[in-house]
């Protein structure tokens, strides 16, 4: 079929506007902070095949490449001869969609007339979906919640309400979790509106066509920079706080890349275990992240990229194994691909990164019998680059937000008595990694309570590249001095102070070369300590202010040349 270029690159950026609509239906109408606050979504547009055609802006790599992988599922499940219009479809099936019970997505067919010619879907981490709480605790999937198969949450525009009920009485926040499902079901009727307002604009009865060149122009572009990859194997490893070994080997062929796991841990008995359609989803956005970061995320992106695991290994396991935790495996990997590719992309790799999502779920009961439950996001340091330091406190590779201390006062009875950028915590070198961030937390009142910390990067911080030191360790416990078990509930005392030390990411080059200037700026910024400007980077930086104010302007520091000359061995 022959396609105007010039209605492709219009049609193209009316879908992006219509996507950019259907996520703030979305996140607007959210009842959750989880969606609201943090974005632990992500919105598509797909073609009445169920190939991606296009994604919102926002929205976690495991969501959107997951449901891009997973609609085929839905798809089977229903064709199109047994839908009609007003028909939403949902699954949490981790092992259809995005690894994890407690995501959920929901798929609306969007119909000209009496034709399916397209549809649109979002993926949104639920609240809550009863079992246990998200952690590593559980020994099976079967404890970890509610399992929806793929079914109708809507039947010609009616709501299933035998499956609302199902839902209200399994889960312990029955408004948020339904709330955030009617709010995806609005987000995609908002997208279905705005694809039917556009066919109809240009006339056209079907996208399929379009679609098919908006695909095959990114399949090209990425077919085009991966041909500029010298061909060879390409290996690195990695060992996680668990003591799970990930091993990767990447191999460039032309226009292809093989991304194949052997050799990684076998599945764990814990909650930690990672379905193949996630692994394929943080391999194949770091693919595209590290090598054509430009090119237009859809289905034809995918086709040069192909990714194996062995069956039963923890990138790739198999029912009932738990999955609640899989992020704190599954967010390794763009940091292990791009290690594994450190030599193939001179000047333009990434060093370690804090990589797994600080995810913590709070929940107690205050004198009044009130309970509350709340989950809080956060994040450690980026990776240093070649030629910038690593952003701090930045959800890479999950793009998610962390949850504003506002909002976390506003919504549970907590306090945040410190929240900082963790000075030191990022790694050394020409080129400094990205910071963690320190915050304590306290109860506000008379209440009982208890906290999951999904966490990682306690144990094994985030190396350096090319001579560069490491990001700090991360660090879950009392401020009293207490280490508290991470992936598992803890009950805690009314005058309990939880601190979270979240880890700092790798730095890359020698810290001897780092610019004198930059290790002043850091040390003014409070990035970095006077001790560690001298120790590590071999800078003597020297405060000559009044040592009892509390504001320290840049002007009350000075650099000793001299001195430093002498520790960096220039003189």
């Amino acid at each position: 079929m022959t396609v105007d270029p010039i209605l492709v690159g219009v049609i193209g950026n009316r879908l992006h506007s219509i996507l950019a609509e259907q996520q703030n239906a979305l996140v607007n109408t959210a009842f959750s902070s989880v969606v609201r606050e943090s974005f632990d979504l992500a919105c598509a547009v797909f073609d009445s095949s169920g190939q991606m055609i296009g994604q919102s802006i926002g929205g976690t790599p495991g969501h959107i490449n997951a449901m891009a992988t997973g609609m085929r599922h839905f798809l089977a499940a229903y064709p199109p001869e047994s839908l009609v219009p007003g028909d939403v479809l949902l699954t949490n099936d981790p092992w259809q969609t995005a690894g994890q019970i407690n995501d959920i997505t929901v798929a609306t067919p969007v119909f000209l007339g009496s034709t399916l010619v397209a549809w649109f879907a979002s993926c949104c981490h639920s609240p809550d979906i009863g079992g246990r709480l998200v952690s590593a605790e559980a020994s099976e999937v079967f404890e970890e919640g509610l399992r929806l198969p793929i079914m109708k949450f809507l039947r010609a525009g009616e709501v299933n309400a035998d499956l609302e009920l199902v839902i209200r009485a399994n889960v312990r926040t029955p408004e948020e979790t339904l709330g955030d499902l009617y709010a995806q079901v609005t987000g995609n009727e908002v997208g279905a509106a705005g694809l039917v307002r556009l066919l109809g604009e240009f006339g056209l009865t079907s996208l399929d066509g379009i679609a098919a060149e908006i695909m095959n122009r990114s399949e090209r572009a990425l077919r085009d920079a991966l041909a500029e990859i010298p061909d060879g194997v390409y290996t690195s490893e990695l060992t996680t706080d668990e003591d799970i070994v990930l091993k990767v080997a990447v191999t460039v062929a032309g226009e292809e890349i093989h991304i194949d796991f052997a050799g990684s841990s076998p599945q764990s008995s814990r909650g930690i275990n990672v379905v193949l359609n996630y692994t394929r989803a943080y391999a194949s956005f770091a693919v595209k992240a590290a090598i054509a970061p430009g090119v237009p995320h859809n289905a034809g992106s995918f086709r040069p990229v192909h990714v194996t695991a062995p069956v039963g290994s923890v990138l790739n396991c198999t029912p009932p194994a738990p999955v609640a935790s899989r992020h704190l495996i599954g967010h390794f990997l763009p940091s292990l691909l791009i290690s594994a590719l450190h030599k193939a992309l001179p000047g333009n790799a990434l060093a370690y990164s804090a990589d797994a999502l600080w995810m913590t779920i709070w929940r107690g009961a205050e004198a009044n019998g009130r309970e509350f439950m709340l989950t809080v996001f956060q994040t450690g340091g980026m990776g240093a680059r070649a030629i910038k330091d690593g952003l701090s406190t930045t959800g890479f590779p999950s793009g998610l937000r962390s949850t504003p201390t506002e909002v976390v006062e506003t919504m549970a009875p907590l306090i945040h008595r410190e929240r900082v950028l963790r000075v030191d915590s990022g790694g050394a070198g020409r080129q400094r990694g990205g910071l963690g961030q320190v915050t304590s937390v306290a109860a506000r009142g008379e209440i009982s309570w208890s906290v999951n910390g999904n966490i990682d990067r306690t144990r094994r911080p985030a190396s350096g590249v090319d001579g560069a030191g490491p990001g700090a360790s991360g660090r879950f416990g009392l401020l009293a001095g207490e280490e508290l078990p991470g992936k598992s509930r803890v009950e805690l005392g009314p005058d309990d102070v939880v601190e979270l030390l979240l880890p700092g990411a790798g730095g890359y080059g020698d810290p001897l070369d780092r610019a004198v200037a930059a290790v002043l700026a850091d040390v003014v910024d409070g990035y970095v300590s006077i001790e560690a400007a001298r120790e590590k980077y071999g800078v003597d930086v020297r405060y000559v202010g009044n040592p009892d104010a509390l504001v320290r302007l840049p002007e009350d520091y000075r650099v000793d040349s001299g001195q430093t000359a002498l520790l960096r061995g220039k003189d």
